[in-house]
């Protein structure tokens, strides 16, 4: 069994493949800059619990009252996330960042850029 200090080390270090291949989900519907597409690995679920990796090919979207709350942690890649408010948040490899219910703002993604996240709520 894995630690999950060892899964976290093993996760930061890029090796994501260790839960198996990502899935194309395909294009980021409403993206107004680029052409994205997003890739997926779910690696729990529990009833509005998720966790996964996501991954991301450059691009930009807008997003409006986010309908759950995610934290995520970057491990690779490189964007940007821009509160509602104009406050911009770099992103990049270590960097961890929470966006709460009813977050509204955008995404910015000059890298491909792949995190670990979890979401909570509907």
């Amino acid at each position: 069994m894995t630690t999950p200090g060892t899964l976290m080390a093993s996760i930061a270090a890029g090796e994501a493949d260790l839960f198996g291949p990502l899935e194309v989900v395909g294009p980021r519907i409403g993206a107004d800059r680029g052409e994205p597409v997003m890739s997926i690995r779910v690696l729990h679920r529990d009833g509005p619990l998720e966790v996964g990796i996501w991954e991301c090919t450059p691009g930009g979207w807008a997003i409006e009252h986010r309908p759950n709350t995610e934290t995520v942690h970057i491990l690779a890649g490189r964007g940007r996330i821009t509160d509602a408010d104009g406050t911009v948040h770099e992103l990049e490899a270590g960097v961890a960042i929470v966006l709460p219910l009813g977050w509204s703002g955008r995404w910015d993604i000059t890298e491909t850029l792949r995190k670990l996240y979890v979401t909570v709520g509907s």
